[in-house]
C-alpha cells in the first residue's frame, strides 16, 4: 500500500494531440494557464506545460508562450507546480531519397534550444528526455552526449529534472549521469507506458521499472490512451504518483471525451481516494520534491 501522499500531475496541451481531436484543447496561453489552474482546483499539484502557436494550434517553442503561461499561473495560483517540457526538438524524420538528410517533419535542434526557456524562466520542474527509439514513422534522438548538454544547463539553472523513462534503457543511462554527477540522484523519475515501441503499460512492466531505480528515488507513472486510469491505479498501488492530462489521453470514458484537463483530474483523484489513498496539494508536493521556490 502507497503511504504516501500522491502528487498528481496534469499534463495540459502536450505535443502530438490535435485540435481537431478534442474542441477544448488548450491552444493559447489563457487557455493552457486557464487549463491549469482549474486541474489545480481539480486536485492537480504540477501542471505539466507545452506551448502551442496561437494561430494555428500546432505545437511551438516559443519563449515568450512559455513565459506568458507561467505569468498567468503565477499570476493567480502561487503554489502550482509548474513542470516545463523540453521533449520538442528531438525529432528526426530520414529523407526518403538520402536517410542522412532530413525529412519533412523533422525537429532537430541543438540541445541548448532545447532548454534554452528553461535557462531563461527557471520553472520549478523541467521534464528531460533520455529515450532514442522509434516514433510512428519518425525517431526520437536523445544521444547521452546532447542529454548531458541539456541536464548541465538544466543544473545550472537550478531547474529539478523530471526524468521521463519510455524503456529500460533510459534507465541506464540515467544511472550513468547519476555516477558521472551529471544528474544528481536519487533523481525524479516518471515511466511512460504504452507508447508504441516503448514501455508497454502492463504491471510487470511497471514492477520491472521500479526495480531498476536507486533507493528513496520518487517516481511516478502514467498511460497512454486507454490505459490512462488504469495506470493511476497501478502506479498507486506501486508506491509511485500519477499524471492525468489532455497530452496523454482525451476521453472520460470508451468514446466519451473528457469535458476538459480537470475533469481527468477529477477522476484521478477518485481512483486514488477509492483505494484508501491522500492527494497531496501543492505546498505538500513542494516539501516532497524538496522545491524551495
Amino acid at each position: 500500500m502507497n503511504n504516501q501522499k500522491t502528487i498528481v500531475t496534469c499534463a495540459i496541451t502536450g505535443n502530438l494531440t490535435k485540435p481537431e481531436q478534442h474542441p477544448g484543447l488548450p491552444v493559447t496561453p489563457q487557455q493552457i494557464a486557464t487549463s491549469a489552474l482549474e486541474a489545480a482546483e481539480a486536485g492537480a499539484a504540477v501542471a505539466h506545460i507545452h506551448v502551442r502557436d496561437p494561430q494555428s494550434g500546432q505545437p511551438s517553442m516559443d519563449l515568450s508562450l512559455y513565459r506568458e503561461v507561467m505569468e498567468l499561473i503565477r499570476k493567480d495560483n502561487k503554489g502550482l507546480i509548474i513542470n516545463l517540457t523540453t521533449g520538442p526538438g528531438g525529432r528526426f524524420v530520414p529523407g526518403d531519397m538520402d536517410p542522412r538528410v532530413a525529412g519533412p517533419g523533422t525537429t532537430l535542434l541543438p540541445p541548448h534550444r532545447r532548454v534554452e526557456h528553461i535557462a531563461a524562466l527557471k520553472p520549478d520542474i523541467c521534464s528531460l528526455d533520455l529515450n532514442t527509439m522509434n516514433s510512428g514513422s519518425q525517431v526520437v534522438i536523445n544521444t547521452p552526449k546532447n542529454v548531458r548538454r541539456m541536464a548541465s544547463i538544466i543544473r545550472e539553472a537550478g531547474v529539478k529534472p523530471e526524468l521521463e523513462i519510455f524503456d529500460s534503457g533510459d534507465i541506464r543511462l540515467a544511472l550513468d549521469l547519476m555516477a558521472d554527477g551529471t544528474l544528481e540522484g536519487p533523481g525524479l523519475w516518471t515511466f511512460v507506458l504504452g507508447v508504441k515501441y516503448g514501455f508497454p503499460a502492463t504491471p510487470e512492466t511497471m514492477l520491472y521499472a521500479r526495480s531498476l531505480l536507486p533507493v528513496n528515488a520518487m517516481w511516478g507513472a502514467f498511460g497512454i490512451g486507454r490505459d490512462e486510469f488504469p495506470m493511476v491505479a497501478q502506479a498507486w498501488l506501486c508506491g509511485g504518483h500519477v499524471r492525468v492530462g489532455l497530452e496523454d489521453n482525451i476521453y472520460i470514458a470508451k468514446g466519451v471525451l473528457a469535458k476538459d484537463n480537470a475533469e481527468l483530474v477529477e477522476r484521478a483523484c477518485d481512483i486514488v481516494k477509492s483505494m484508501g489513498g491522500r492527494i497531496a496539494t501543492a505546498m505538500e508536493a513542494r516539501v516532497q520534491l524538496g522545491l524551495t521556490k
